[in-house]
Order: structure tokens, then sequence, then C-alpha cells
């Protein structure tokens, strides 16, 4: 029942829900048009990142290296590369759900700031996400739809890294460089044996986003672990990005059959600048997800959609689901006024938005 709650009350499902119902009174969608090796990438994801949080892996490596932490800014600079570095695996949303709490636990005790260093563990969590194939649910359709190698890929997600590490350092020294107390390690344990099993299952992983193996069967694997760990794994899975994802396959699949509509997206997708513009543009209103899968299905310069879309995730509290969180788990554990922090948190976002678009626009001319 909790399961089928959580779906419901998913706002971007509802809309996308609304729009395939809509599309369908135009066309009919059309079966070779539904990705179905994203969708069971995106299944395969969703086990492996909700085992690795049943096991507690963030959490433990959070305390642990927080326990050296001696100055506010340190302690900051701390959750935040850790942020980028955990939704390079773990996805953005996990990272943020996971890190975010942990933070403002230690600020409440020690008095800390929270609005700043907040905002940061959200960029660092967007940062890292952009950085690996299965970090954003995009970054996999983007790989499927155009038969990306991994080298390829690699090599449009590293310059962006950097760019954005830059922006992120330079925001640290924001945060004020007060001494703190030394942070107590919590009793957190990790279970070995089920760990190391579940690395082994992402490394299979990686090999069905690439099409090296069939995509299914790490997703079958991926179940199979998390039912022998605990079957309540499964309940915690986002099936509301899972169906996200399959209505928009839908929804696309009968626009794209309008010739007003195709005539309209195509003219506004004319060249590399262009995809990018627009990608970034459209993730501000509706989320670089759907933005991706919509834009995906008229334009052939993968590496302008790459680009777009992940720095799309900045700016607006809508431009990624990170975002969203991001301000859920600060107005569920932060002390500070919400309406303070959303201001500050949307200020900072589109700053980084604006640095990235320029730095996605020079990586366009002059390194892809």
């Amino acid at each position: 029942m909790t399961v089928i709650k959580n779906i419901a009350r998913d706002r971007i499902l509802q809309v996308t829900a609304v729009l395939t119902i809509v599309s369908l009174f135009f066309a009919r969608p059309r079966i070779q048009d539904i990705n179905f090796h994203t969708l069971y990438s995106i299944l395969a994801m969703l086990a492996i990142i909700q085992i690795f949080s049943y096991l507690h892996v963030l959490d433990v490596l959070a305390y642990k290296l927080t326990t050296s932490a001696r100055t506010t800014r340190r302690l900051t600079a701390i959750f935040t590369f850790l942020s980028v570095i955990s939704a390079m695996f773990l996805t953005n949303d996990i990272t943020v759900l996971t890190l975010i709490p942990l933070y403002l636990t230690i600020a409440h005790k020690h008095h800390l700031p929270e609005i700043l260093p907040v905002t940061l563990i959200g960029m660092g969590a967007n940062i890292g996400a952009a950085f690996t194939p299965w970090g954003n649910p995009h970054n996999i359709f983007i790989v499927n739809t155009y038969s990306v190698t991994p080298q390829r890929f690699f090599g449009w997600s590293i310059p962006l890294l950097i760019a954005s590490l830059i922006l992120i350092t330079g925001l640290l020294f924001g945060v004020k460089n007060s001494p703190i107390s030394s942070v107590p390690l919590e009793n957190v344990r990790i279970s070995w044996r089920p760990t190391i099993l579940t690395i082994l299952v992402a490394i299979f992983f990686f090999f069905g986003v690439f099409n090296i193996v069939p995509a299914y069967v790490p997703a079958i694997i991926a179940i199979i672990l998390a039912i022998i760990i605990n079957p309540k794994i499964l309940l915690h899975l986002d099936y509301a990005l899972l169906l996200t994802f399959t209505c928009f396959f839908i929804f696309i699949s009968d626009i794209q059959q309008v010739p007003l509509v195709i005539a309209i997206v195509r003219h506004t997708m004319f060249s590399e600048h262009s995809v990018y513009l627009t990608s970034i543009i459209s993730s501000q209103f509706i989320s670089n997800v759907p933005s991706t899968i919509l834009i995906g299905k008229f334009t052939g310069f993968a590496e302008s959609l790459f680009l777009g879309s992940n720095i799309g995730g900045f700016g607006s509290i809508i431009g990624s689901m990170a975002n969203m969180l991001v301000f859920k788990s600060f107005a569920e554990n932060g002390t500070v006024s919400k309406s303070r922090f959303f201001w500050i948190f949307s200020a900072l976002q589109f700053f980084g938005l604006l640095v990235l678009t320029i730095f996605g626009w020079l990586i366009l001319d002059f390194i892809y």
C-alpha cells in the first residue's frame, strides 16, 4: 500500500500521465518507440542503489570522514566532495536523501551553518551524477539511444566534471572557516559480504548499460540479490521514476507522429548550440529527465543533449529531481527559515547554471 501511495503522490508522474493520456487522442504509441533497454537498466539501477542504501554504506563513509573535520569549511568540503563521489555511483537522489539529514544532524549538535553547506551538498550531487552513465537516469537514456561507448561518454563527462569542480571549489570559500569540536563517530557498521556482492552486481550492471550483455540480465540479478538480502528493499524502489519513463516513451511516440509538433521541435534544434540551449532552458520548466527524452527523439547531437541536460539540472528547483529532494530534506530537518533557504539556494543554483552554461558553450566549441 505504501508503494502505491508513493507512486500516486509523485508530481512528475502525475503530470506525465496526464500528458500521455492527452497524447493518445492524437495517435497510438508504437512498441518500437518504447526503449526497453533503458527501462531494464533503470530498474537494475534502482535495485542496486536501494541495496547500498539498506546496507548504510554511505552513512559509514560520512561518519568516518567527518571525524577528521576541525572547521566548518572542512566539514562542508568533506560532505560536498563525498556527495560528488557518492552520486557517481548511487545517483544524486539517494545521495542528497542520505547526506543532507546526516549533515543537518551534525549541524544541530554543533550549531553550524545550514543553508550554504546543504546547497553545496545538493550541487555536488548533481555534479557527480553527471559524470557516470548511471548517475542520472537520463544519462542511461542517452547512452542507449545513441549507442554511446564508454570512451565517448567519459570524453564528454570529464570536461564537465572539471568545470563543475572549479565552480564548487570556489563556492566553498564562501563558508566561514570557524573551528568546531570533533564530531563523534556513530556506531554504524557495514555488512561486508552483501556489500561486496552488491559491488560485483553493480560492475555487471555497467556491462548492461553499454549493451555488452542484455540489460534485463543485470536487472534480474539485482532484484534476486535484493530479495536474498531483504525482500523489503523492493518496497523502496522508485517505481514512479520507472513509470514516468514509460509514460514519456508513450507520449513521445504519440506526438512525434503529429506533423506540426515535429516541425516546431526541429525548428528549435537546428545546431549543436541550439540543442544545448533548448535542453538547458526546457529543463528549468519540466526537469531534465523528461526534457532529455523529449529532445532525444528529435536530434542527433548527443553530446549537446548530454551537456545541456546535465547542466540544466542546476537552476530552478525543478531542474532536477535532486533539487526538489534537497528542499524537501531541508524542510524536514533544517532549523533555518524555509523561505530564506529557498531564495539563497535558488540564487546559488542559478549562479551555478550561468557559470556552467558558459563553460559548456566553451566545451562544445573547443573540446568536443
